[in-house]
């Protein structure tokens, strides 16, 4: 049996977790502009697949990149790092 690839991982916070079984992660990244070498706060919002409902608004959780698992999910909760308080 062959070795899979490897997988994107990222560590980010939730910020919502209205939907069902789905949570959406903020990743912040800092950037700096290429002409004006300011640095830049630049967030990117993932969908995850959250299989037991575990996470909530404010946790620190590791994703990982998975195969398409619905039209924007692409994305699954693989630990929580830090509940919120």
């Amino acid at each position: 049996m062959s070795e899979r690839n490897l997988r994107k991982t990222r560590v980010g916070v939730v910020v919502s977790d209205k939907m069902d079984k789905t949570v959406v992660v903020a990743i912040q990244d800092n950037v700096k502009h290429p002409l004006y070498k300011k640095i830049i706060k630049r967030t990117v919002k993932f969908k995850a697949h959250d299989e037991k409902n575990e996470c909530s608004v404010g946790d620190k959780v590791e994703i990982m990149e998975t195969r398409p698992l619905s039209k924007d999910k692409r994305w699954r909760v693989t630990a929580i790092i830090t509940k919120a308080k």
